[in-house]
């Protein structure tokens, strides 16, 4: 059990997530803020939470929080989590980070100046076997990179009348897609390979130029079983579907496509590595498997077992091999490691959990891929 205590910021699809995994990491939640006392109240009493806070200023004025999960809508990211830094408060705020790269700079000095933990909720990286894909990439198992591709595939906005905050730019960004799921894919992509994206090729898509808006608001993911009375037509210039092209430091090429209007793909994330010695392939949806390919002898399936992986992935796999662990597990690992480093002061140096600093490259690989698409051309990324 953690001697820290966190409170939760948003009530929609991924704070009461965050709640969980925060329970199940021993965590303490002292209470949640939605964006109304009344939202505040309900998803207390939902949660079986001891308080729901009217504000942010309540939260911070809290002297029993130590750390605030940020899950707002992304444009309160950076007003909400420079607030927290500010109150000496160690802060996790979900993706993307900021709404542009001059925000997520000024929150990443904040942080260092102020002396507080400050991460990024890249939950992905802590399914075990993608923590073992590292620790074999950095060992050499694979050999020289030669490419990585990936996809994450979704089809919850589907349909025109599917809607949420998230297709709206001034709501959650000039790019939806790509900063929604892509960044996860991106993400994952950097924490396997260890190498940085240096430029990219982006050709984006808005399948649905107008959409219907509900007259209420649509939680994430809750299309299929809402139906709104009412609707108005509204403009839509974030994208549905990207294919990028990515130009790693070293040489190495890559390719990903991410979408939110593929029928049949509820939260699809596959990616491949080819070495010169062998290549390994992931997919979210199996996250207990990793394929092994090879040339001279038989591919295998290495299976997640504690028995059978490395150290570095042990120590985030809870259960037996056979007892399958997924997605809510991610979020237990995460915290664990996040507030495991607040508690033995090492999250200034080489911190093993994703950081504001992550969280900041990513906008900037995402500015460089708008920029690409808009310009039709090949763009590097700002360093």
């Amino acid at each position: 059990m953690s001697r820290l205590v966190a409170a939760v910021v948003g009530t929609g699809f991924i704070g009461p997530v965050h709640v969980e995994g925060l329970l199940r990491a021993g965590v303490h939640v002292a209470g949640i803020m939605g964006s109304s006392p009344e939202k505040s109240t309900a998803a207390a009493e939902r949660l079986q939470l001891p308080r729901g806070y009217a504000s942010l200023a309540e939260v911070l004025a809290d002297k029993t929080v130590d750390v605030v999960h940020i899950t707002s809508p992304n444009r309160h990211h950076f007003e909400q989590a420079s607030a927290v830094i500010a109150a000496g408060k160690h802060v996790l705020c979900e993706k993307p980070l900021a709404m542009n790269s001059a925000q997520s700079a000024e929150m990443v000095t904040l942080a260092m100046h102020a002396g507080v933990a400050a991460g990024v909720n890249y939950n992905i990286r802590y399914y075990p076997l993608c923590i073992e894909a590292a620790s074999r990439v950095a060992a050499g198992a694979f050999g020289d990179l030669f490419h990585i591709s990936g996809s994450y595939f979704q089809d919850w906005l589907l349909h025109r009348s599917d809607f949420n905050w998230r297709v709206l730019a001034d709501e959650g960004g000039e790019l939806r897609a790509v900063a929604d799921i892509g960044t996860h894919l991106l993400d994952l992509i950097g924490f396997v390979t260890g190498r940085r994206v240096e430029a990219v090729c982006a050709d984006l898509q808005t399948v649905y130029p107008q959409r219907d808006r509900p007259s209420g608001e649509v939680e994430t993911f809750s299309g299929k079983t809402s139906s709104p009375a009412a609707t108005r037509s509204v403009a839509i210039n974030t994208e549905d579907h990207g294919s990028i092209l990515l130009r790693f430091e070293g040489g190495a090429k890559g390719v990903i496509s991410v979408s939110q209007v593929t029928a049949g793909r509820k939260n699809c994330l596959r990616l491949e590595l080819a070495g010169s010695i062998g290549s390994f392939a992931w997919d979210s949806q199996s996250p207990n498997s990793l394929w092994l390919g090879h040339r001279d002898k038989p591919n295998e399936t290495l299976i997640r077992d504690p028995a059978l992986i490395g150290d570095r992935a042990r120590q985030f796999a809870s259960y037996p091999g056979g007892h399958n662990e997924g997605f809510p597990d991610t979020f237990k690992q995460l915290f664990r490691d996040f507030y495991q480093a607040i508690e033995s002061a090492d999250f200034t140096e080489e911190p093993t959990f994703p950081t504001f600093n992550d969280g900041h490259q990513e906008i900037l690989l995402c500015e460089a891929i708008l920029k690409s698409h808009r310009e039709q051309r090949w763009v590097k990324v700002a360093e």
